[in-house]
């Protein structure tokens, strides 16, 4: 299921359980005069009832700032990138180095980050700072090393996170651990 299929189900399901349609959600947040994503979705919640899920799709709709929003992988990519133009290599190295693991690797660009997927997500990819560039790999049962970190709360949908500064660091420990993970997904 692509980004605007998701959309599509998540905006049925909104109309559905409240019987309004998107744009009336938009226009109640944008009319509330919040101005952070947070703000917005804790408003839609507190006072009209909406669940997260759906609070979180206007709040994002609200602001523009939703993947679906974006006229292409390449705009969402390059906006990600943005003040942090110097991990663009890192990124399209690493990125590279995952799609020959196999015909069935599929990078997926959200926002903030890349979702790195097989038949699940094993990856992620996130300039997260202008110091740091984060790989989220999904090692369940792995345990942590020094650079390997184990359960970092950078990013909820991995395990594990790797903080990268730049190409030297994709190395052959890294990519075995991406391999490993990209197994694992299969």
């Amino acid at each position: 299921m692509d980004v605007k299929d998701m959309e599509a189900k998540m905006l049925a399901s909104l109309e559905e359980k409240t019987g309004k349609p998107i744009a009336h959600w938009v226009t109640v947040a944008k009319k509330s005069g919040l101005t952070k994503h947070m703000q917005i979705l804790k408003y839609l919640k507190d006072e009209h009832g909406l669940r997260y899920g759906h609070a979180n799709t206007v709040a994002f709709k609200a602001l523009g700032t939703d993947a679906a929003s974006a006229a292409s992988d390449t705009e969402l990519v390059d906006g990600m990138f943005k003040g942090k133009e110097h991990f663009r290599k890192l990124h399209d190295k690493l990125a590279k180095s995952i799609k020959a693991f196999g015909k069935d690797v599929e990078l997926a660009p959200k926002k903030s980050y890349v979702s790195v997927r097989r038949a699940k997500q094993f990856a992620i990819l996130q300039p997260s700072t202008k110091n740091r560039f984060d790989l989220g790999i999904n090692l369940k049962g792995q345990p942590g090393t020094a650079r390997l970190e184990e359960g970092a709360a950078f990013n909820g949908m991995a395990s594990h996170r790797v903080a990268l500064t730049n190409e030297k660091d994709v190395d052959a420990e890294l990519l075995r651990w991406l391999k490993e993970a990209y197994k694992a997904a299969g």
